[in-house]
């Protein structure tokens, strides 16, 4: 029986919406969690100071906010954090990132409950996890490496359009050809 079922487990929950953090609530508060949400940064470490989280859901994309920037604050102030990122944008780079920055699992959305409490206790990686048979497009790649880009300019499309080496027309160009996964 894992620690939170026995009643010792607070979770935080970090996610822009309204209908998720409410589920993700009901359904953790049912496994025996404590469970606090926060739709932002600031919330997000406000709660954590006062109910000081063993665990901690955080989506990557927030509105006007970046996950990983909570995810770092938050576990440079929870030693021990159990944090699970989320995201329906998954890129190698920000799996990578928010791995370095303490998350101990990065996955992606739609994810069931049991995949996130299961992230919470797990110790390894898991060596069964499928390879897919045909490698991400080209196009995949180079949206995945633009949102990374944009990630570390704040969304600044000019900046990022100057990182990329591109005219920030051209970018913008790219960006409504490859908009981003739902």
């Amino acid at each position: 029986m894992s620690q939170a079922r026995q009643g010792a487990g607070t979770l935080l929950v970090v996610d822009d919406d309204d209908a998720f953090r409410e589920s993700m609530m009901l359904e953790f508060t049912d496994r025996g969690y404590q469970v606090v949400c926060a739709p932002d940064h600031d919330t997000a470490l406000g709660l954590a100071a006062v109910h000081r989280p063993g665990f901690a859901v955080v989506d990557l994309r927030l509105r006007g906010e970046h996950g990983l920037e909570i995810l770092s604050d938050l576990v440079e102030r929870l030693p021990g954090l159990r944090a699970v990122v989320l995201t329906g944008y998954g890129s190698i780079a920000t799996a990578v990132e928010a791995m370095k920055l303490g998350a101990h699992h990065y996955l992606t959305k739609p994810v069931d409950p049991d995949a996130i409490e299961a992230a919470f206790h797990r110790e390894r990686g898991d060596p069964s996890v499928k390879v897919p048979e045909n490698p991400p497009s080209l196009a995949k790649h180079e949206r995945e490496y633009i949102e990374y880009v944009l990630a570390a300019t704040g969304g600044n499309i000019s900046e990022a359009a100057r990182r990329l080496g591109l005219h920030r027309q051209s970018l913008q160009r790219k960006l409504r050809k490859y908009p981003p996964r739902q």
